[in-house]
């Protein structure tokens, strides 16, 4: 949670940086304005032009620091609207009761109907009409029912009206090659949509291995029952990877984590794993990509979270990844999205 900093404050270093932030119903309006320019200028696509959707998520706010770290490396922030099948029942913007189980997990007759139909007879195509890439956020579980095989509820609170439209967000991004990134959850949402296994819970799968956790992924509570981002490296594993064109070094230092669920298996699906922790002996995956893509690239962690700290100033800002190495992620979707329109 964001606190006691306004990161959309212009600090004197930050003055050339110009942001939008726009409703998708307002998309039309920058394509065409992207358009005339293209008209104007030939090839002279920049960043400040790149459309990144968020994809929908209930609490607005939480997109802050996405939307400032986007700023920051000159993109534009576009906030998506929900992605709904054709058909199905919602009260306001959520999910009628019907569709949930008393945890919040999507019931597994509707999730089989997500996995079979994918994004088709959904609004997508109009929700993502006229972006280049879409950020996929953190959050909490996503429901175990949406996995290629199905598991038990894993044992924290569910949202399956935002599962239901990060899914449909994700297939429909993957099927016409829409850049992705994923953060944390984010990156859970691309292996699941990609046919990969979880594990649900960090400290049961270290108890099952004989091993105590040391909760190195997430916080144990504090006195006031709050839990905090910790800090640990990540190997890169792959030179011939997005991942390390970003990092440019085998270690990643210091990335904020807050998570207790992780991909378990990439076995039979197109992603490849790009960055692990090794811990107590056991590793785990920190970074995956579609190797069939352009860039579908998903991060356990949370870079956005290091650009936060460090413009707020965080007393334990110091003890995370600095500034522009979040921002850096950033960026290189940017970039990418940038070359692709010159191409």
């Amino acid at each position: 949670m964001i606190t006691n900093c306004n990161i959309f404050v212009k600090n004197d270093y930050l003055r050339t940086i110009n942001l939008r932030i726009v409703k998708a119903r307002n998309i039309k309006y920058y394509l065409l304005l992207t358009l005339l320019l293209i008209c104007l200028a030939p090839g002279m696509i920049t960043a400040q032009m790149v459309r990144v959707g968020l994809a929908w998520q209930p609490n607005p706010k939480a997109n802050d620091r996405v939307v400032r770290s986007i700023e920051l490396a000159g993109g534009g922030a576009v906030l998506l609207e929900q992605v709904r099948p054709v058909g199905w029942d919602y009260d306001s913007l959520l999910l009628n009761n019907n569709y949930v189980d008393s945890n919040g997990v999507l019931l597994s007759e509707y999730a089989e109907r997500v996995k079979l139909s994918s994004w088709h007879d959904t609004n997508a195509a109009q929700v993502l009409e006229g972006v280049d890439a879409v950020v996929f956020l953190g959050g909490g579980d996503i429901s175990s029912t949406l996995f290629r095989v199905p598991e038990s509820w894993g044992g924290e609170t569910c949202d399956a009206t935002r599962d239901v439209s990060e899914y449909l967000t994700m297939a429909y991004c993957l099927d016409h090659d829409i850049p992705v990134m994923g953060l944390c959850r984010g990156m859970q949402m691309l292996s699941v949509v990609s046919g990969a296994s979880m594990i649900q819970d960090l400290g049961t799968y270290y108890r099952a291995n004989g091993v105590d956790y040391d909760n190195l992924h997430r916080s144990l509570r504090d006195e006031n029952g709050n839990r905090h981002y910790t800090p640990h490296d990540v190997l890169v594993t792959d030179h011939n990877s997005r991942l390390y064109a970003i990092a440019k070094s085998d270690t990643i230092k210091n990335v904020p984590s807050w998570h207790h669920q992780v991909v378990s298996s990439i076995d039979g699906t197109q992603l490849k794993v790009t960055g692990i922790t090794h811990s107590q002996g056991v590793d785990i995956i920190e970074a995956v990509e579609r190797k069939d893509k352009g860039f579908a690239l998903g991060v356990q962690f949370h870079p956005e979270e290091a650009v936060r700290k460090n413009l707020c100033e965080d007393p334990d800002a110091d003890q995370f990844m600095q500034l522009y190495e979040g921002v850096n992620y950033f960026r290189e979707l940017i970039n990418y999205c940038i070359n692709k329109h010159k191409n």
